[in-house]
């Protein structure tokens, strides 16, 4: 794993972006003020549950979507503000690029790998066929493949074969950072720790900045520099890995450790201190503060006091290290005792 060198501009900067889709009635925000640093060579997890804005977020990174409010900058340059022609001579620059789940499932079956993986270079300008060719074959050797699956098409290779394919097509381009959304959900078990270990050696060998969009947290214990977790559209925890997998400083993120898998064969210590009923509320609880502007997470909180009347900003809490909650300092001890005790020491009125 990597760490950004002291004074490093990050190669993407997300500055308090909001996204609305849909118009009128049916408007909904998905994204609110969400800030988001990505650094050359570094491999940070996006996760949070269906809905969280997961994938709404790295659309607009790539210029899918465009930002209510706030800023996207790749390398300093803010591509959010560019227009029309602009934004799309960036794109066809391609350095910033986006790997589905199961890519190649909506493209001509008919088209071969390596016309797969000349789309970008193509997209871009370029004509020459021996460059292409190069530059084609290049990329599939990054990933693992040799030549002999150049004519072949999607359904004659497996599905590690399939997404590594994707993968190289992204790469032929050249990119600086790469967004996968849930790249390994539909492999098997070798193969997908196979592609986990191949991004992790692009990092290395590349310098690429990648993210990787995963429900999977055992995924990304044992290759992820930071996990950074969405709630309804919020980010409530922004960390180093380890110690976000080890003791989490938001209870929703308390809560997604104690319903996953364990994770433990990764390098990552997980003895789950709370077990879901410790971080769930029950009929018992206080009621919690409702409103518009009440912390997104204090419905489902047990812990939320009067100050959740309030959304929470990220704030630092370690280096590297921020996140959104009141009570961050207190409320694992509240799960420890006074939810096993169901007396809180802390009731709602309280200011926290």
């Amino acid at each position: 794993m990597t760490a950004a060198p002291a004074g490093t501009p990050p190669l993407l900067a997300v500055e308090s972006v909001d996204v609305t889709l849909g118009r009128g009635w049916r408007a909904n925000q998905v994204l609110s003020g969400v800030d988001l640093d990505v650094w050359p060579g570094e491999i940070v997890g996006l996760v949070g549950e269906t809905g969280s804005g997961k994938t709404t977020l790295a659309r607009t990174v790539v210029g899918l979507v465009n930002p209510k409010r706030g800023r996207i900058l790749i390398e300093g340059l803010p591509i959010s503000a560019l227009r029309r022609g602009a934004r799309r001579a960036e794109r066809r620059r391609g350095h910033v690029q986006l790997v589905f789940q199961d890519p190649l499932r909506s493209l001509d079956p008919d088209l071969t790998v390596a016309e797969i993986v000349a789309e970008g270079l193509t997209i871009r300008g370029q004509t020459d066929r021996d460059e292409i060719r190069r530059r084609v074959t290049g990329a599939l050797e990054q990933v693992g493949l040799d030549a002999t699956v150049l004519e072949r098409t999607p359904g004659q290779i497996s599905g590690g074969q399939r997404q590594r394919v994707s993968i190289a097509r992204a790469l032929a381009v050249e990119p600086r950072l790469l967004i996968c959304d849930e790249p390994v959900s539909a492999l098997d078990a070798s193969t997908r720790n196979y592609v986990l270990r191949l991004l992790d050696q692009l990092r290395t060998s590349l310098g690429l900045a990648i993210v990787i969009i995963s429900h999977d947290l055992s995924s990304l214990a044992g290759i992820a520099d930071r996990v950074v977790v969405l709630y309804r559209g919020r980010i409530i925890e922004d960390g180093p890995v380890d110690r976000v997998f080890t003791t989490p400083r938001h209870p929703y993120t308390a809560l997604l450790m104690a319903s996953a898998p364990s994770i433990r064969q990764h390098g990552v210590r997980n003895d789950r201190p709370f077990s879901p009923r410790q971080l769930r509320r029950t009929d018992s609880d206080p009621a919690p503060p409702a409103g518009p502007g009440a912390c997104v997470f204090a419905a489902r909180c047990p812990f939320a006091a009067g100050v959740c009347a309030v959304q929470p900003p990220l704030t630092a809490v370690g280096e590297r290290w921020s996140v959104a909650c009141h009570r961050h300092e207190e409320w694992a001890a509240l799960a420890q005792s006074a939810r096993l005790g169901r007396t809180d020491p802390c009731p709602l009125s309280s200011s926290g």
